[in-house]
């Protein structure tokens, strides 16, 4: 008889201890944080959820939020002038750098460092699209 109390006793506790796990793995879940593999992620769904976020907490109504529309709009066309009006300086500026790198490296170490601005290249515009 006393064994069969030491058995219930251990299937109580094995019991309520997978209630636990179980418990913080779903409590993990439900609060957890997504993490995005490809940086930045989609400008499109970026929009949504901020205008999402900014008319849940600000308590915006129909009209705000349309609003809010048109200025996000205005301001990424500015933003996107801005970039394309300075981008030939930008790209003077990474030219330079790229020139003070290849000073100080060796041919062997200037071919690999070829390589890598490549494979940087293709990751950026990877993330671009």
């Amino acid at each position: 008889m006393r064994r069969s109390g030491f058995a219930a006793a251990l299937y109580v506790l094995l019991i309520f201890s997978s209630g636990v796990l179980v418990g913080m793995f779903g409590y993990r879940v439900y609060l957890g944080n997504s993490v995005s593999a490809s940086g930045r992620g989609n400008p499109e769904e970026y929009r949504r959820r901020y205008i999402a976020d900014m008319r849940a907490r600000l308590r915006l109504d129909s009209v705000q939020v349309t609003r809010l529309g048109t200025i996000l709009d205005s301001i990424r066309d500015e933003y996107r002038g801005f970039r394309e009006k300075h981008k030939p300086e930008l790209q003077a500026i990474q030219d330079s750098q790229v020139r003070q790198i290849n000073a100080i490296l060796t041919n062997q170490q200037r071919a690999e460092y070829d390589r890598m601005r490549e494979e940087r290249e293709k990751l950026r515009r990877g993330a671009q699209r």
